[in-house]
């Protein structure tokens, strides 16, 4: 695998694995937080190296095992997964969505307006943090048909910020009231992230959330990155915004779960 692919991978994988637990165990790296029951993306495994029949098995065995009385079990299919698993969990019937890996590697394109941008390092902040996330979690909501899922939401929102203080979080503010979020890390091995993109219905098409990319980017690099990932849902319009910006489609990860009585 090429380099720059792999470390794009692992940086995005560590991001989902801040502030859980983890542990590597039978062929799989284990991400578990048993907080959040509900939140796939703090409770899976990744990075398989599980390739045979025997080794599937065991891998499955054991994510029973260690995610007793969860919900769900989830797997993360990255391009080094190896086919087999799967395979396999097609024919269980799993239930999957993608993911977009997109790669800033040079400058961004253009100039961000002038824009009031502040790090949420206050409680105040956080409760305007989690204001837009729940506005977030309900325009989601709306777009899926499903009213049954606010319990998840502030879930959501507890993982997330169990990811501070290395994860940083950002507000953008339009006369005094935050209207749009993003977070940047500098990741792992040169690789950065940003990511959880927000702005708030009124405040689209207006620059913010550009300022915010161009903001977090430039996070991420005074803080020791150089190339910077972002993760885009392929069937939103986002991607399109950060493929203008600058960022190559670099990946796609496919993201597998079953739910268990």
């Amino acid at each position: 695998m090429d380099d720059l692919l792999r470390r794009a991978l692992a940086v995005n994988q560590t991001w989902m694995a801040l502030g859980n637990e983890r542990f590597v165990a039978a062929g799989g790296a284990f991400v578990r937080n048993r907080d959040v029951p509900s939140i796939r993306d703090a409770n899976h495994v990744a990075h398989v190296t599980a390739a045979t029949a025997t080794e599937v098995d065991a891998l499955l065995a054991r994510a029973d095992e260690e995610f007793a009385g969860l919900p769900h079990r989830a797997f993360h299919i990255d391009p080094a997964t190896p086919l087999a698993l799967e395979a396999r969990l097609v024919l269980e019937g799993y239930e999957h969505t993608s993911a977009l890996y997109l790669l800033l590697e040079g400058d961004l394109r253009g100039r961000p307006r002038e824009c009031d941008i502040r790090l949420v390092d206050d409680e105040a902040a956080w409760q305007s943090h989690l204001s837009l996330h729940r506005a977030n979690w309900a325009e989601w909501q709306q777009a899926l048909e499903k009213d049954d899922m606010v319990s998840a939401g502030e879930a959501m929102f507890r993982s997330r910020r169990a990811k501070s203080p290395a994860v940083r979080y950002w507000l953008a503010y339009e006369d005094g009231e935050a209207k749009s979020y993003l977070a940047s890390w500098e990741g792992t091995d040169g690789v950065g992230q940003v990511e959880y993109l927000y702005t708030s219905p009124e405040a689209r098409h207006r620059g913010l959330a550009t300022a915010l990319i161009h903001h977090c980017v430039e996070d991420c690099r005074a803080n020791g990155a150089g190339p910077v990932v972002i993760v885009a849902d392929p069937d939103d319009t986002p991607k399109a915004m950060y493929a203008a910006l600058g960022f190559r489609p670099l990946a796609l990860k496919r993201n597998y779960w079953r739910t268990v009585a």
